[in-house]
């Protein structure tokens, strides 16, 4: 087995700490990566706090992984020892379902393995992400990094990027499209840059005026603050789609309201608690689409990445040091980072090398 270690949560209630634990060594078919660089998201939260009440602890988070390949296994043909490599939300799939075939491994209908807090098929247990010094993934889950990104503000892009570019792709945003990115946090921030660079007018909702001046700096077309009713007035049926990013409970009448008859507003914000129901007639009336969507297939992740390296779309990030996990945290609740906290590993080998 291969040694690793990590930082991961024992309990709902107590803090990420260190821990030593063991991956399976490479196959055949596998790829070892030293983890240089992993993105902080809204779901290792939720997991390492059990709000979705499933985690298995400890449980070691984190699937916006990049780092170095350092070893590769026999049948391995994609990818060379000192390449730099990516991981994102899954680390396996049935491979032979409807899904699957189509590239849409995040839809497997045997069920995907999370790259972290999911069942391991090689150990038994559980799998275990990101927040760690090195990885093991068969090489049909591993993504190509150009060279041309930034490896450490390119982490976030295997979640943040693909679950926005992911909807947006599907419902063929392109010019002369008005589309419309709820939030400007991890998810919507990406959004905005996405959508811009497909070539749509852009519009962002918020709650805070203050955000104004850094959405336009993103590459938002106008700003709408989503609590003035004469603002969200105004663009009244007229959203060819909007992305809400949102991961806590709202009326999502209020932005229904503002698609254009066949519009569609999809979801990928993931609250702890339940959506008001909207209104029925706001969908009926204007043959509206409530939809939602998941990640990214391996395929569509790899094109997001070339979309991002030929568009030089990175994500906006505050890099930290492992040991400032736990308040990360407490600033992630408070939206208190511009706009994703990515861990630099090299601190967890400085941490190793003085113990």
């Amino acid at each position: 087995m291969l040694k690793a270690i990590g930082y991961a949560a024992q309990t709902a209630q107590t803090p990420l700490a260190p821990f030593a634990f063991e991956r399976r060594e490479p196959g055949p078919h596998d790829v070892q990566i030293e983890i240089l660089y992993c993105g902080v998201c809204h779901s290792d939260l939720h997991t390492a706090r059990n709000e979705w009440q499933n985690t298995v602890f400890p449980t070691v988070p984190g699937h916006e992984i990049i780092g170095r390949v350092i070893k590769v296994g026999e049948h391995v043909k994609n990818f060379k020892v000192g390449e730099m490599a990516g991981v994102g939300c899954l680390v396996d799939s049935c491979q032979h379902c409807p899904s699957c075939a189509e590239d849409l491994e995040q839809y497997c209908e045997n069920g995907f393995t999370g790259t972290y807090n999911a069942e391991d098929k090689h150990s038994g247990g559980v799998t275990y992400g990101g927040y760690a010094n090195n990885i093991v993934v068969n090489q049909k889950f591993v993504l190509h990094i150009s060279d041309k990104l930034d490896p450490a503000s390119a982490a976030p892009l295997l979640c943040a990027g693909i679950t926005t570019y992911s909807p947006l792709r599907h419902w063929n945003v392109s010019k002369g499209h008005k589309v419309g990115i709820v939030g400007l946090g991890g998810l919507g921030h990406m959004g905005v840059k996405i959508a811009h660079a497909m070539g749509a007018h852009v519009v962002l909702f918020t709650t805070s005026p203050d955000k104004k001046q850094d959405a336009l700096r993103l590459g938002a077309d106008e700003v709408v603050i989503s609590k003035d009713e004469q603002q969200m007035a105004e663009h009244a049926n007229s959203f060819d789609f909007i992305l809400n990013t949102v991961a806590a409970p709202h009326n999502l009448d209020n932005f229904l309201n503002l698609l254009k008859r066949d519009g569609t507003m999809t979801l990928v914000g993931a609250p702890a608690e339940s959506h008001p129901s909207p209104n029925v007639f706001n969908l009926i009336m204007k043959r509206r689409t409530l939809a939602g969507s998941l990640i990214g297939g391996i395929k569509e992740t790899q094109e997001m990445l070339d979309f991002c390296a030929e568009h030089g779309i990175t994500s906006d990030i505050e890099l930290i040091p492992i040991q400032d996990i736990n308040l990360a945290y407490e600033r992630m609740l408070k939206s208190d980072v511009k706009y994703r906290f990515v861990i630099d590993m090299a601190s967890l080998t400085k941490e190793q090398s003085a113990a």
